[in-house]
């Protein structure tokens, strides 16, 4: 396993695994065993770097969330889990109400409710301090100035560690770390959004959220990245729900926007990559990710321990210069 440093601060900045495992489903459609076996298996392979949210999953059961950090919880105390493993988490969309979604009935950003609820991922998780705190999905209603300012004093207390956005307009993310920069306090620093290698059209709405928000990594995001070498990005689904694997999937609707021009001769140049190095289109999509400039760290899902090892394979794979540059010119 390889390593890099989320985070500016000394006081607050961590060493992560170069590969994250997201946990949206443990608890839920995951039963306890297999969430337990792939959480260990990720552990012993040198993964540190574990990502839930305090809305997973409220749509599976008509909840308002909460099981898979409630199972995070669970596993840390049985295995007697510190500081060794990082665990992120995000608050801003769990809905108000059981049976109700986050598009129109969400918690939001306000001071009161980052405070509320950081304290309730805290109890699930058993932790006294979230090791990272994502702003899940914009708040137009509350003035950034309070979403800023709440998110902060956690820090400041010393209840939350470091802090991230996610789904968020580029806009609205330098707003908010110029807001907090301007008044001295901790700003966002880990970015967390949906990035793969296959490029999605920009002219449909596939690139935002149910409610709007941007969801896809732009090109905007990533000059963004570029231009603040202080910033990480995280980028979940990036195997695209299995549609590297199986085509079928990527002629779903809701991979509406990779169907253009472009894709068949992405995904030509990745099955010839892959075939050179002897990996899986998986492992060459994440090695991708990892060694690309800016270098992003993979969120994966695993429902198996056999799909994590194929996943964890990936964070050795070192692809060449001549991959690389083959990769990136495909259009």
């Amino acid at each position: 396993m390889k390593y890099r440093t989320i985070g500016t601060d000394p006081k607050t900045r961590r060493e992560v695994s170069v590969l994250a495992l997201g946990t949206m489903h443990f608890g839920t459609t995951t039963d306890e065993a297999t969430s337990f076996a792939i959480l260990d298996r990720y552990a012993q392979a040198g993964g540190t770097f574990i990502d839930t949210a305090d809305n997973y999953a409220f749509w599976i059961g008509g909840t308002q969330g909460g099981e898979s950090e409630e199972l995070l919880g669970r596993w840390r105390r049985s295995r007697g889990i510190g500081d060794e493993i990082v665990i992120a988490t995000k608050l801003g969309a769990r809905p108000l109400a059981p049976g109700t979604s986050y598009t129109d009935n969400a918690e939001g950003l306000s001071a009161r409710v980052i405070r509320e609820s950081a304290e309730r991922s805290r109890d699930r998780l058993g932790m006294a301090r979230l090791d990272l705190l994502y702003a899940h999905i914009e708040d137009p209603r509350v003035p950034l100035a309070e979403t800023v300012e709440g998110f902060a004093a956690l820090v400041s207390e010393g209840t939350v560690g470091l802090l991230g956005v996610s789904n968020h307009w580029t806009w609205r993310v330098e707003r908010a770390r110029a807001l907090a920069a301007a008044a001295g306090l901790p700003g966002y620093e880990v970015l967390q959004y949906q990035h793969s290698y296959l490029r999605p059209r920009t002219d449909l709405p596939g690139q935002l959220s149910p409610d709007g928000n941007q969801s896809a990594a732009g090109g905007d995001l990533l000059s963004y990245l570029r231009a603040e070498p202080g910033l990480v990005m995280v980028a979940y689904s990036p195997l695209l729900k299995g549609g590297y694997a199986r085509r079928d999937k990527l002629d779903a609707p809701e991979f509406a926007e990779y169907d253009h021009p472009g894709t068949p001769a992405r995904l030509s140049a990745l099955r010839e990559v892959a075939a050179d190095v002897g990996a899986t289109v998986n492992q060459v999509v994440l090695a991708w990710l990892i060694g690309g400039q800016p270098p992003i760290i993979p969120l994966v899902g695993a429902s198996s321990v056999a799909q994590l090892d194929e996943n964890l394979a990936a964070a050795d794979l070192e692809l060449t210069a001549d991959q690389r540059a083959r990769l990136d010119a495909a259009r």
